[in-house]
């Protein structure tokens, strides 16, 4: 099997996954553990993923339990990635909890992986010359021919095919929020549960207006791809801004909320993804260590008079979230549900809840 990237590079592995030909843009994650989570993760939908730690599989793949109503670990109905390279694929997983192996799951699925590479040479190119398109080949075949025939996803396009196609509603004891699903995880709403929080998720395209006195306030959920094709959505959230109830906003809703607010977002080199990333809360200048999964971010220059930086990133300064001075607006670029990685910031989750709280107080008086 061979991996091609658009700069001319071929690498040679073996493979152990499904015997597919796909192409996609070929990114790395440097998390330790949490292949499950992060492979089920909708915003690497479209995406060769890399994965630069060099052991994979180990502990197979888990039987998908039910916490707060919701699959665990599972972050979606199935395997998002396009493709998967390793170094090292475990064919023999140790865990009283695995169903199946790794490469199991992936043919069960329908996606190629291939192993033998050598994963941290490969995401230093990629750090280098920045995220590309690549193809996973598996029979030696013209280049130019597996970029016409293979499976590949049309990126303007992946946050409607991620997207829920009806609303879906779950019981709380008082507060509701309305989530949008641009490609939401599930522990965004096993979080949103575990607070007794009704939840009501709407598709990324929906009028939210229709819906906007049945909820105390509104959240803009992660997914994939370039923020500034979910034109619809930008335009519907613009016109929350313009009320008074809650906004938050997490990954790909971060740069929704910086577009609708009048600010700007322009594409990372390479992006953030792994489970290590250090934040630093501007206000209160402590640091946290968050996970993340993202391609873009936001301007932090483009923000308007009445929008704060809130946290940035400690490895390069990049913006990793905002909120509005005088309105109960704000969003962050890293993910506090964690799935994988540190809960450091699930804090996030109660802040938010307060704020739909004293929405509901503002609106009763």
């Amino acid at each position: 099997m061979k991996l091609y990237l658009e700069d001319g590079t071929v690498l040679t592995g073996k493979s152990f996954g499904c015997p597919d030909t796909v192409g996609g843009e070929v990114v790395f994650n440097t998390g330790m553990t949490g292949y499950v989570e992060t492979l089920t993760d909708p915003s690497y939908k479209g995406q060769i993923l890399v994965c630069t730690y060099p052991l994979q599989g180990n502990y197979g793949v888990p039987v998908a339990k039910k916490i707060e109503g919701f699959d665990w670990p599972h972050e979606s109905s199935g395997i998002q990635v396009q493709g998967l390279v390793v170094s090292r694929h475990s064919e023999q997983h140790s865990h009283h909890d695995a169903e199946m192996s790794l490469g199991q799951w992936l043919n069960q699925h329908g996606i190629p992986a291939m192993e033998g590479v050598d994963t941290r040479v490969l995401t230093r190119r990629l750090r280098e010359k920045g995220t590309m398109r690549g193809w996973l080949v598996h029979n030696d075949v013209d280049l130019d021919q597996v970029k016409n025939s293979a499976r590949s996803i049309e990126m303007k396009k992946v946050v409607d095919i991620v997207s829920c196609e009806s609303t879906r509603q779950y019981e709380g004891k008082s507060l509701s929020v309305a989530v949008v699903d641009c490609g939401c995880k599930n522990n965004i709403l096993r979080s949103f549960a575990k607070r007794n929080i009704g939840i009501q998720v709407v598709p990324w395209n929906y009028d939210l207006a229709g819906i906007y006195e049945s909820v105390d306030g509104f959240f803009i959920s992660n997914g994939p791809g370039d923020p500034k094709d979910a034109d619809v959505l930008i335009k519907n959230v613009a016109a929350l801004l313009k009320r008074e109830k809650p906004v938050f906003g997490i990954c790909l809703g971060h740069q929704i909320l910086a577009l609708a607010c009048g600010a700007d977002t322009y594409k990372l080199p390479y992006g953030h993804r792994s489970q290590n990333q250090p934040v630093q809360d501007v206000y209160t200048r402590r640091c946290y260590v968050t996970s993340q999964n993202h391609g873009y971010a936001v301007d932090m220059e483009s923000l308007p008079d009445n929008w704060d930086v809130w946290f940035v990133n400690l490895n390069d300064e990049t913006n990793e979230g905002i909120r509005c001075l005088d309105a109960p607006f704000a969003s962050v670029q890293f993910h506090p549900e964690a799935s994988p990685g540190p809960t450091d910031t699930g804090y996030l989750f109660d802040e938010f809840v307060r704020m739909l709280g004293h929405a509901r107080m503002n609106s009763a008086r």
